[in-house]
């Protein structure tokens, strides 16, 4: 189910409908960076190409994903495992 939520973005009134775990990765990308959401959402429809609703959805699948790249390492590392009979 989509969630509703309005802001005022250069003096204009918009809303956006998302599914609720998008507004939670927004609203911890916004947490995270020390900005309320509406700075979030208004920084991110400037840069925007298209419609709103699909570029705060990309924006977070982005975040999302360049924060398991750092926890996980980068792209093609293979992990190092331990030789046969070695403790770990």
């Amino acid at each position: 189910m989509l969630r509703k939520r309005s802001f005022t973005i250069a003096r204009h009134r918009t809303s956006v409908a998302l599914e609720p775990e998008f507004w939670k990765a927004l609203e911890r990308i916004a947490a995270a960076r020390g900005v309320s959401l509406t700075r979030l959402v208004a920084e991110i429809d400037a840069a925007k190409r298209g419609g709103l609703a699909s570029a705060l959805r990309v924006h977070a699948l982005l975040r999302r994903e360049a924060a398991g790249a750092q926890k996980n390492g980068p792209r093609g590392a293979k992990p190092v495992r331990p030789k046969s009979g070695e403790s770990v």
